[in-house]
């Protein structure tokens, strides 16, 4: 009985062996199978690439414009001097002319202090008046005893001269007649430019007061606000019986009557933008097209924000454009003519030198060194290293090597 079962128990282990070298015999066989299939794909497996047939034509840059419509004048306006509002001419909406009166302040204390300095003006030309006449008969006076001193003098040096009378008899008549020359000499030389002293400087005193008048009266007529173009009220703060601060907003008027676009944009396309360009310009709020120029660029990069500003003037734009919506345009300008270009995608930079890929065969490429000329949002002039008619690779380049070949998927 022992002896059956030691048979049985090595058959089973035989029979287990030959299952196990079996197994070990087809997984080897798989593995093998499978290796050998493997191999040939992998070595078949090329990179698949995009191409472009290289033509030579007109090279040009999109430039898409967008902002914002601008009135042609946004104006707050304030009083220059702080005063009590008396009456109020334009409500909120109201359409004015230039000149218009808007709103009037308390004006009282201005007349009485402009008839005041009108009186003191007036005076002061009365006194000038009466400086001038006194000094004018003072002159003559002076001028006309000085003139008979001087006579009496020439006689008695004549007299003394033939000893008709003593050395002091002439020095009497000589002290008088230096005492005459001197008064007249005190006036005449007070005269400059046409007037006298004197009299100059009341004439002075009352163009003083005839200025501060003039300086009153311009007060006076800054305290009436007025419209200073044509336009429409789009804020109002000021009432009757209310207090205006100096320098505080109480209406802002809004000139529709022209409509402004102003974008921004950046500096490659500022450096070949010109003014005079015809656009057509779509706001999408009222789903319409206008016709439109530009009419400035901006000559220098705006701080902060590095970009240019451009405006936009629309030729036929009407009431319903108001400012503030957004509106976009774009054009076209041609860079070069009949140039050689490639897509961006083209070119690879490698250790800082500009490459293109080649199809040189029907699946082989080559890695030309380029030189790069102008620039758009799409396009790379090709200067150098690129003729018309070849094929560039537009797609995979991180996995090409030169010499290598390729499976060219899309032309």
């Amino acid at each position: 009985m022992r002896h059956k079962f030691t048979n049985l128990t090595r058959k089973n282990m035989l029979l287990a062996g030959g299952v196990c070298v079996l197994l070990l015999v087809a997984a080897f066989y798989f593995y093998m199978g499978t290796g050998k299939e493997a191999g040939p794909r992998v070595r078949r497996d090329v990179p698949e690439v995009k191409v472009q047939e290289v033509v030579r034509q007109d090279m040009q840059r999109h430039i898409v414009l967008s902002g914002q419509t601008v009135a042609d004048a946004s104006i707050n306006l304030a009083p220059k001097y702080g005063g009590r509002i008396t009456a109020v001419y334009a409500e909120l909406g109201d359409r004015v002319e230039e000149g218009q009166v808007l709103m009037v302040q308390d004006l009282g204390d201005l007349d009485i202090s402009i008839a005041q300095n009108s009186a003191a003006a007036g005076a002061a030309w009365a006194d000038a008046r009466e400086a001038s006449a006194a000094y004018n008969a003072n002159i003559i006076s002076k001028k006309n005893a000085y003139e008979l001193a001087k006579a009496k003098y020439e006689r008695q040096k004549y007299l003394f001269s033939i000893g008709a009378i003593s050395q002091d008899t002439l020095d009497s008549v000589e002290q008088e007649f230096s005492a005459s020359r001197a008064a007249y000499e005190v006036l005449a030389n007070q005269v400059a430019d046409g007037g006298a002293a004197a009299v100059q400087s009341k004439e002075l005193t009352a163009q003083k007061q005839e200025h501060a008048t003039e300086a009153l009266k311009k007060q006076r007529e800054d305290m009436i606000l007025r419209a200073p173009r044509s336009g429409v009220i789009a804020y109002r703060s000021a009432e009757v019986g209310a207090i205006a601060a100096a320098g505080t907003k109480v209406f802002t008027l809004v000139d529709n009557s022209h409509i402004n676009i102003d974008c921004s944009i950046a500096e490659n396309d500022a450096a070949i933008l010109q003014t005079g360009m015809p656009v057509n310009v779509t706001i999408d709020a009222l789903g319409r097209d206008f016709a439109g120029k530009v009419i400035f660029v901006s000559p220098a990069m705006e701080d902060g924000a590095k970009s240019y500003q451009v405006r936009i003037s629309l030729e036929d734009a009407d009431d319903s454009v108001k400012a503030g919506l957004f509106a976009h345009t774009a054009v076209d300008i041609l860079q070069r003519p009949q140039t050689i270009f490639v897509p961006k995608e083209a070119v690879v930079t490698r250790n800082g030198a500009q490459y293109v890929f080649v199809l040189v065969e029907e699946d082989k490429v080559e890695m030309r060194p380029v030189k790069i000329g102008l620039l758009n949002d799409e396009s790379e002039e090709i200067i150098e290293g690129l003729n018309e008619g070849e094929k560039v690779i537009l797609s995979n380049q991180d996995k090409l090597q030169n010499g290598m070949k390729v499976k060219v998927t899309e032309a």
